[in-house]
């Protein structure tokens, strides 16, 4: 049998879009002489719907794009993931299904048994759990069709009290089906692939693997979809941040590869860039706004943004104060330059001192402090979303993983904005991003890179002087917040009691903070949002 797998970027309630996208694909598929053609996890309304899920006229439009792709299934199968009513008066409404199309009806459906409720997944919110298990025949061909997360059991960290897998394997099929929609993380791919290895190695079985690609909201889709053989290598590897169809023969032997091995920042590189892209295209929005410091997380969400949109689409602004050295303004021009964006020089000496002045019959001679300074930041933020109302450029957040963190940003000021770009990357990731944008020749001045990081709202600042250097900073961040280690383990690692303690502090302290933060492209397995919750009031 001749299975197309097709990898599609879906938009989340787009169904004229969605069922065309489909539809165009099963063509294609038949033009390849394909028998079969498997889509992704609930592909025709968009993955994770959320609440939408809860609008009976969602579902309604959820079966009406389902029965005009079932028109199409002439000729091929189709295997296609859409929510469906669940008709018992008990449980969920609804369950998360694989709809089976031949000749033109549904012959079957497959329910999803496991339903992840952990990290940026909530599906048992909306989805009763499936309870009955039965193969799927096509072509001469058993196939054991599972959704997504019923074949992640093998995960000892999940223990889940049954295997979906288990009973189907005991009806014994011929080949394993896993329709998905795994979102990227820069560390997904390994742990993935160690899922399906498993399975098909366990079971001796091939197994086909189907991943939708594309942004939505926070979450990056990178496809990536694979084919195993039965001994676990790999047959097929599809790319990754693209759409694809691809066709496979069960009749053929494939050579049995190891996994395409990216380099990691070349791979968060591209997982940006992608969703960034994505996102604007999605939303209808063509043009973006930045605050340009002259430091390096603005200078590296320039060149991201210039590569996502295209440098005329990318508008610079450069709001020296009296505290911002010349080496940061000429530095950021010349990055406007170098990448050919538009720029605009606005200073905030006078708008910082008519603040001051309106405030001084209340401060009086209290001394300079981090009121002033927030100031500053507040100040830019003003005059960035005016830029965005009157001219309709989208402002993106500049911040990084380490600042947001710790509360190293200013709530109004440089945490404002539509969408954060690097609200997930570490400053040391950051850096790193620096030098691979520039591995061709220099995009980012290399003074940029090269200047010790400072937000510049007070005489000689560094970011030294109120947080440990980057890279001891981001190991403490890493290991309490994707590790989810206690202080004391983490003394353990070799760290300075006293300044995890005081990071550890910073980060509890300001979790108000990221309740406003911008949404923020997720890249690690622990992004603030929806991946990381915590009583905003609390002893912890």
């Amino acid at each position: 049998m001749k299975i197309a797998l097709a990898q599609l970027n879906y938009t989340i309630a787009d169904f004229e879009g969605n069922a065309s996208r489909i539809t165009e694909a099963i063509g294609k598929a038949k033009d390849n002489g394909a028998d079969l053609v498997v889509f992704s996890e609930l592909a025709i309304c968009g993955y994770p719907p959320d609440d939408l899920l809860d609008y009976p006229h969602f579902i309604e439009q959820c079966e009406a794009s389902l029965n005009r792709i079932c028109s199409h299934a002439a000729g091929i199968a189709v295997i296609v993931g859409c929510p469906v009513g669940n008709r018992s008066e008990k449980g969920r409404k609804l369950y998360n299904a694989a709809f089976v199309l031949e000749n033109g009806r549904i012959s079957q459906v497959v329910h999803k048994t496991l339903l992840p409720t952990y990290d940026v997944f909530d599906e048992a919110r909306y989805f009763e759990q499936n309870d009955v298990f039965d193969l799927v025949s096509l072509n001469g061909k058993k196939i054991a069709l599972t959704i997504c997360e019923d074949l992640w059991d093998s995960m000892d960290s999940f223990n889940y009290k049954s295997d979906p897998l288990e009973f189907l394997i005991n009806q014994s099929p011929d080949l394993i089906i896993n329709i998905s929609a795994s979102p990227f993380n820069k560390n997904k791919k390994d742990d993935r692939y160690k899922v399906l290895r498993h399975d098909a190695a366990t079971f001796k079985m091939p197994l086909v693997y189907v991943n939708q690609v594309g942004a939505h909201n926070d979450l990056i889709f990178d496809g990536h979809s694979l084919v195993l053989n039965n001994d676990g290598t790999v047959a097929m590897e599809m790319p990754s941040f693209a759409e694809s169809i691809a066709v496979y023969d069960t009749e053929l032997n494939y050579p049995g590869n190891e996994l395409r091995e990216d380099d990691d920042t070349e791979l968060l590189h591209r997982a940006l860039v992608f969703g960034l892209s994505d996102y604007f295209r999605k939303m209808g929005f063509k043009k973006a706004v930045i605050g340009s410091s002259g430091g390096i997380d603005s200078a590296v969400v320039q060149a991201l943004a210039s590569e996502a949109l295209g440098a005329d689409n990318v508008t610079a602004v450069l709001m020296p104060s009296q505290f911002s050295s010349k080496g940061s303004v000429d530095d950021a021009r010349k990055l406007s330059e170098t990448l050919g964006n538009p720029y605009h020089v606005i200073p905030i000496e006078g708008i910082f001192h008519a603040f001051a002045e309106s405030l001084k019959p209340l401060f009086r001679d209290l001394p300079f402090n981090v009121a002033e300074e927030n100031i500053q930041a507040r100040s830019r933020a003003v005059l960035l979303m005016a830029i965005s109302n009157k001219f309709g450029d989208i402002l993106l957040n500049t911040s990084n993983k380490s600042e947001m963190s710790v509360g190293y940003t200013t709530l109004y000021g440089d945490m404002c904005g539509s969408l954060s770009v690097m609200g997930d990357v570490y400053k040391t990731d950051v850096f790193r991003l620096a030098a691979y944008i520039n591995r061709k020749g220099v995009i980012i001045p290399e003074e940029i890179i090269r200047k010790a990081p400072s937000a510049e709202l007070r005489p000689d600042q560094k970011d030294s002087d109120s947080l440990p250097e980057y890279h001891i900073l981001d190991a403490i961040l890493e290991l309490y917040i994707e590790g989810r280690m206690s202080p004391a383990g983490i003394v353990k690692k070799g760290f300075e009691k006293q300044t995890v303690e005081k990071t550890i502090q910073m980060v509890n302290r300001n979790e108000y903070k990221r309740y406003q933060a911008p949404p923020i492209l997720r890249v690690t397995s622990k992004a603030f949002g929806r991946g990381r919750i915590i009583p905003l009031v609390s002893k912890w």
